[in-house]
């Protein structure tokens, strides 16, 4: 057994886990596994299933060191008949495994209907071959003993894990001999799909040429004549002609199809939404008002379509209003559905309205606009909205529907690996948005010619630091920390929990390890021992321990990929805010250990000669761009916030490029780090980038790459950042002015692999979109319709297998040091999202701070942040609000451990919407009837 064999098993082992139930080889491995070891998988296998039977496996498989078990476990597997497994492993290529997934999905989605439609005796001689044969005996034994219906449900988790490549036809053939009509609804593709993609050209390494849209204005003045800059924009609005390729853009709308409208970034697809727009509500005769919305999914884009909307039809006098989630709670959305002509939402707004009755039906809108419409799949907002659109519509409703119009710069190729699986994408888009037409511009192309300059995209690939001084002092205090962790499992003799730090190959400073370390960290979080101070103990102590390895592991990230002083920096704020929390016995270690070598890396972020390869490069672009051109304007695309701030600092340090004046453009979401923009401070920024002359630079996460209009823009850097084919289209389409050039910056030759591919994507995109305009209308309607009845098939099926919420009680433990919180008994359920505990007993195990930021919401006002009462732990669970008259704590379950009352069985969850426990609504009765309300313990220390 080879080091690399060791490390592609544990590497490939998720497949092993999804497949093998190992019960049905530990007769074939029982001279390799001792016989407690035996034991103890077949009760894991019996107690949670062979997915956590197979995790057991793997673990005690990889601590074996005699020659000849791996030969001895591949003989196991052909031997019990998992020989799509045993084919895999051996040559360690997953990928007729991999082509499986989609149809495991699709069973997974139709399990409702596989129980109640499936007799699994008939079909179980015809697909048998594509089981274990204990399998075939375990689901004749189901049937015998439990019913028909539990038998189909055994047969479909067998199926779930098979690895043999033509189970999904197999099962086909089996459902079409006894004539089921579950046959209809599984859907199996004849041939093979796979494609090789061709070589591009070596060329390629360095350029090719990409299309980006020439404007001299915003896209937001594209109807005034005049180019000034907005800040000098006159006040008088001057329409100007459309040209020809917006008005072939917007004919099929106009003719009041439903209609994907796809052209290139910065185009003026605005403007054509304006021409579908001011069309549809004249030609309604006198009497008769149209009713329009146009959903924008970033709050950025959402402000930039309003102020263009209403600078548009306000002058003709139709009256145009907005609702985002930012002004939802000071407005009614009744009322102002009611009042315009024209609403401008973000979609969760109407999503939220529809569930609630506010907006009784779509059939009060007469047309809708979906901008970046490509994002309607699976549960994105977009898709609610048209789940509830398809309902009405296949329902038999005698209500109108509204005309429905997408805009997208690229309607992506989804997994598609070739032009007929990309076709088929492009068919699921347009029954999501039951559209029958896909507009492009075809008969103006050399009018949009004129207007498109096509610059060359560069690769610049740097080589990585050769000697990382800073990387080799932050890998050994990993290693000391590593170490202390583990000290621990030894001194326990937890060998289960040991193992996980015998994984070898881990590279620090990576993803893979990030991942890793987080999963180590669940399994802690989940360790129980008799003596419940002492499991109390250790979980915080490894809690502590892993927490400390994965802000080392990002500082590392970050030194990667900028300085190595913005890396200690963020090291100085991690152990700083340490300080400030419980500091206890190993936290105090710990700090100490980083201190004693805090004065060598001072030392190694001011060296010189550690200056990043990387940023040299990324010097000298902007240098040569600038001295070519002083008046360019540049977007810095990045991966993470952290990365914005560092390299922001690097700028404005930097005495050759601070004349830069760099502005920084991020999310609004939260993250472990920080809590993103305000939408204001959003504004302010592309407001003060396109108006302000002394404003060079942006850098951005993912926020700007979509939809916002930035037209001055000549100069794109991608930093090491690479995504699917829609994010390269969106990303290069920023750059808006003539001689725009765009470089991707990177040390890795993946993500210069993983752009070429998604060149590769766009042109099967094109060649997706050309197909489908040649079909027959009539017939491309009807195959849409086709996939509308299925989809809604499944998910009528899917509302009908809701869990069944769990009664029994539980405890809440704190994720850190295991101290109880409460019980969900004690649990409450406020505005169906947010989670309270009635009772006094909750206040003696938390105490409060004052929130750094407070602030109202809703019907709360955010007044302080609570964390465990228990000394030395301080972890964050959540907030104090006070709710109408209440004083009330809101918990985030993130921050606890569930464990079973009765079983002692522990369980984490990310959401509450994952946790199915018996969720009692809030009663303001019943908080009134309790001894006293809750209150902040120790309020008059924060007065």
């Amino acid at each position: 057994m080879t080091t690399e064999q060791r490390r592609n098993l544990h590497t490939f082992g998720d497949y092993v886990r999804k497949i093998l139930d190992p019960t049905y080889i530990l007769s074939y491995m029982a001279p390799w596994f001792r016989d407690d070891e035996v034991q103890h998988i077949q009760a894991e296998k019996n107690n949670k299933g062979p997915m956590e039977a197979a995790s057991l496996f793997l673990q005690f498989l990889l601590e074996l060191q005699e020659e000849g078990w791996f030969r001895a476990f591949l003989d196991a597997l052909n031997q019990a008949g998992y020989s799509g497994l045993y084919e895999a492993i051996e040559s360690w290529d997953f990928q007729k495994i991999e082509k499986l997934e989609e149809y495991r999905s699709l069973l997974r989605r139709l399990r409702p209907e596989f129980k109640t439609t499936i007799n699994p005796k008939d079909i179980l001689p015809e697909i048998s071959e594509c089981l274990i044969s204990q399998e075939c005996e375990e689901i004749m034994q189901v049937c015998s003993n439990k019913g028909l219906m539990a038998g189909a449900e055994k047969m479909v988790e067998c199926l779930l894990r098979s690895d043999k490549e033509n189970w999904p036809k197999t099962l086909k053939l089996a459902l079409e001999k006894e004539e089921s009509k579950f046959s209809e609804l599984w859907m199996v593709e004849n041939g093979a799909k796979g494609v090789e993609m061709k070589d591009l050209e070596d060329d390629e390494t360095k350029t090719f040429d990409v299309q980006i849209f020439y404007k001299e204005e915003p896209e937001n003045q594209n109807l005034s004549q005049n180019s000034h800059p907005s800040s000098e924009a006159p006040h008088i609005y001057s329409p100007v002609k459309p040209r020809n390729y917006q008005l072939e853009l917007a004919l099929p709308a106009q003719k009041g199809k439903n209609t994907i409208i796809c052209a290139p970034t910065g185009c003026g697809k605005t403007f054509v939404s304006l021409l579908i727009c001011e069309h549809h509500l004249k030609k309604f005769p006198q009497g008769q008002k149209g009713k329009v919305v146009f959903f924008a999914v970033q709050l950025p884009v959402y402000e930039q379509q309003k102020s263009v909307f209403s600078q548009h039809f306000e002058r003709l006098g139709y009256k145009v209003a907005g609702i985002s989630g930012a002004t939802s709670d000071n407005v009614s959305v009744e009322q102002i559905v009611e009042n315009n002509d024209i609403i401008i939402l973000t979609p969760q707004i109407l999503v939220n309205s529809l569930k609630n009755g506010t907006v009784p039906s779509l059939s009060v809108f007469t047309l809708m606009i979906f901008d970046e419409c490509h994002n309607t799949s699976k549960h994105h907002p977009y898709n609610m909205i048209m789940f509830n659109y398809l309902d009405q519509k296949l329902g038999g409703s005698s209500d109108s529907l509204p005309q429905v119009v997408g805009l997208t710069a690229s309607v992506g190729v989804g997994d598609a690996r070739n032009t007929a699986e990309a076709t088929e994408y492009l068919c699921q888009l347009c029954a999501c948005l039951d559209t029958s037409v896909v507009a492009t511009v075809k008969d103006n192309l050399e009018e949009l010619e004129e207007m498109v300059y096509k610059p060359q995209k560069f690769f610049r690939k740097v080589k990585s630091p050769t000697a990382n001084r800073f990387k080799s002092v932050i890998s050994q205090l990993m290693l000391e920390t590593e170490g202390l962790a583990k000290s621990i499992f030894e001194e326990l003799g937890a060998i289960s929990l040991e193992n996980l730090f015998q994984i070898q190959n881990r590279k620090f400073g990576t993803q893979k390890y990030e991942q890793w370390i987080i999963a180590v960290q669940k399994v802690c979080m989940l360790f129980q021992m008799p003596d419940k101070d002492e499991e109390s103990r250790i979980c915080q102590a490894l809690f502590l321990y892993t927490s400390h390895l994965r802000k080392y592991n990002d500082a590392l990230i970050i030194s990667e990929h900028a300085r190595v002083k913005d890396a200690l920096d963020y090291l100085k704020d991690f152990f700083t805010n340490v300080r400030a929390a419980g500091f206890d016995e190993i936290e105090q270690d710990l700090t100490r250990r980083f201190e004693e070598k805090l004065q060598e890396l001072e030392s190694i972020s001011m060296d010189p000669s550690n200056e990043n390869p990387k940023l040299e490069d990324l010097c000298f672009i902007l240098k040569e761009e600038y001295h070519i051109n002083p008046e360019t304007r540049t977007i810095l695309f990045v991966k993470t916030r952290a990365l914005v701030d560092a390299l922001k600092k690097w700028i404005e340090e930097n005495p050759t490029l601070s004349f830069l004046k760099p502005g920084i453009l991020t999310g609004r979401g939260k993250t472990s780090q920080n809590t993103g923009m305000t939408l204001l401070a959003q504004k302010c920024v592309l407001d003060t980038f396109r108006t302000n002359g002394d404003n060079k630079i942006l850098i951005a996460t993912s926020v700007a790459d979509e939809g916002i209009d930035i037209a001055q823009c000549n100069l794109v850097i991608l930093y090491e950042y690479v995504g699917n084919v829609i994010k390269m289209i969106q990303t290069r389409g920023r750059g808006r002015a003539r001689g725009s050039k765009c470089f991707l910056l990177t040390s890795n030759d993946d993500v210069i692999e993983k752009e070429k591919i998604n060149i590769y994507k766009e042109k099967m995109m094109n060649d997706s979109i050309v197909n489908v305009q040649t079909w027959d209308e009539a017939a491309f309607k009807e195959k849409i319709h086709q996939i509308q009845i299925h989809e809604k098939f499944i998910r009528d099926n899917q509302g009908k297998a809701m869990p069944v919420p769990d009664k029994k009680n539980k405890k809440l433990l704190c994720r850190k040091c295991k101290a109880f919180a409460c019980y969900t008994a004690d649990i409450r359920v406020v505005e169906e999202c947010h989670f309270t505990v009635i009772g006094d007993a909750f206040r003696e195990h938390f105490v409060s701070k004052l929130h750094p930021r407070p602030k109202n919401f809703g019907s709360f006002e955010k007044k302080a942040k609570i964390f465990c009462a228990r000394p030395n732990c301080s972890h964050d669970w959540g907030i104090h609000v006070r709710y109408r008259a209440f004083e009330i704590p809101v918990i985030k379950i993130e921050s606890f451990v569930v464990e079973d009352v009765e079983t002692g069985v522990q369980m984490l969850y990310a959401r509450w919407r994952d946790f199915h426990f018996e969720k009692i609504p809030f009663d303001a009765a019943e908080m009134s009837r309790c001894a006293q309300d809750l209150s902040l313990q120790g309020m008059g220390d924060l007065e």
